[in-house]
């Protein structure tokens, strides 16, 4: 995440959410809700649980050296265990004992990438929703306005530009409904202990795993999901699609954004897409982003479905390299999605050029083959299909 060549398809957001400081954070938080937890179903004394819980803060650790160190252990919950038992022990040398009481690497891990994913698909979602409410209000701007539609890269007919805003918009607008079902089976607590039974727990896991998902905000699930990764790469599969939905809108306007076409483009800023040496030109570096990560994402989920055939109840590499390439994935998406939300609402769009089109493709044919696909009245037909899309789609969102 942080070479040279990342930093315009990248995030300050996400690589914060990923950093050291904010996941060592995010372990801690789990570390705080499983004592206060067991302390409420009566499997560890409540003095030490408040020991551990005001002993989880961040500011507290080296999150760096943690992160060194789990290298060597193969874990970063290894590291930062050992370092809240450490500095428990220093308030309350009793407490220590009970910290990560019953609970293993994946459960604290698990359930901390569950918490920094939501953090992160807000933005995303707010991203996505301002890419809807922008392209939703040029279609309504442009219902009947005549351009051309262009298949196998030629022209071919008369639609307008309404219509086309409105297929940009429906994958997005049904991607976020699916997201939304996609989040509520996806981020859930983690806690099975160490063969995903609970055993140390006796009688009280399935309690202590409900107040930890209330505590944290995150959905309850039925039985701990260490190898069970359906719901959670489900998720990430939507996360893919919306990269593709963004890539294919990126790809419409840098190519009517082309000096030949000049139909629409990404508004000019200084500074913004210019050229080591020509000065004259506007690159649209939005779209560039979101079409970069609808070209890297796939890669992302193969990697990510390669990972899902885990070993019995705990995974020897997949489970790894699934939370490597998952930061990656968001990285991607957030980055398409901020690119595209800070591009769309300001797009600029010549009419003047779209009917200049038309009549070229006109006079490259007979008369009555330009009637037939060149009439620019034809628009008033794709606006009315745009109209009733709009509607819909306007409900929806």
């Amino acid at each position: 995440m942080g070479n040279v060549f990342e930093g315009f398809l990248s995030t300050p957001e996400v690589m914060e959410a990923f950093g050291d400081r904010a996941f060592v954070a995010a372990m801690l938080r789990f570390e705080a809700a499983l004592a206060n937890a067991q302390a409420d179903a009566g499997v560890i004394p409540e003095s030490a649980a408040r020991s551990i819980a005001d002993t989880c803060k961040v500011e507290l650790f080296d999150a760096a050296k943690i992160v060194r160190e789990s290298a060597r252990a193969g874990s970063l919950s290894v590291p930062l265990v050992n370092s809240l038992k450490e500095t428990v022990g220093l308030f309350n040398r009793e407490a220590s004992a009970w910290v990560h009481f019953g609970s293993v690497s994946q459960d604290v891990i698990d359930t901390a990438m569950a918490l920094i994913t939501r953090d992160v698909l807000v933005l995303i979602e707010a991203d996505l929703h301002t890419c809807v409410n922008a392209i939703l209000a040029l279609a309504e701007q442009h219902l009947d306005t005549p351009m051309l539609a262009r298949t196998l890269m030629q022209p071919a007919s008369v639609t307008s530009f309404g219509l086309k805003c409105v297929n940009w918009a429906a994958p997005l607008v049904r991607g976020l409904r699916r997201l939304q079902a996609a989040k509520a089976g996806a981020l859930k607590v983690q806690l099975g202990g160490g063969i995903g039974t609970l055993a140390r727990m006796g009688n009280k896991g399935p309690q202590i795993t409900a107040h930890m998902a209330e505590a944290l905000g995150l959905g309850l699930p039925r039985a701990p999901w260490h190898t069970q990764r359906d719901e959670w790469i489900a998720l990430a599969c939507e996360l893919g699609l919306m990269a593709g939905s963004l890539g294919k809108i990126a790809k419409d306007v840098s190519l009517l954004g082309q000096f030949e076409v000049g139909e629409v483009w990404e508004r000019h800023e200084p500074g913004r897409g210019a050229s080591s040496d020509m000065p004259h030109k506007n690159n649209p570096v939005a779209s560039m982003a979101a079409l970069a990560a609808a070209q890297r994402v796939p890669q992302r989920l193969a990697a990510l479905l390669a990972s899902m055939p885990h070993e019995h109840e705990r995974a020897l590499g997949g489970w790894q390299a699934e939370l490597a390439e998952w930061s990656q994935l968001l990285m991607s998406v957030h980055a398409s999605s901020k690119a595209m939300a800070q591009a769309l609402p300001f797009l600029v769009v010549d009419t003047a050029r779209m009917r200049s089109h038309i009549d070229a493709a006109a006079r490259s044919v007979d008369k009555d083959s330009a009637k037939t696909w060149f009439d620019p009245a034809l628009a008033l037909g794709a606006g009315q299909l745009a109209r009733d899309y709009l509607g819909a789609l306007q409900r929806a969102e």
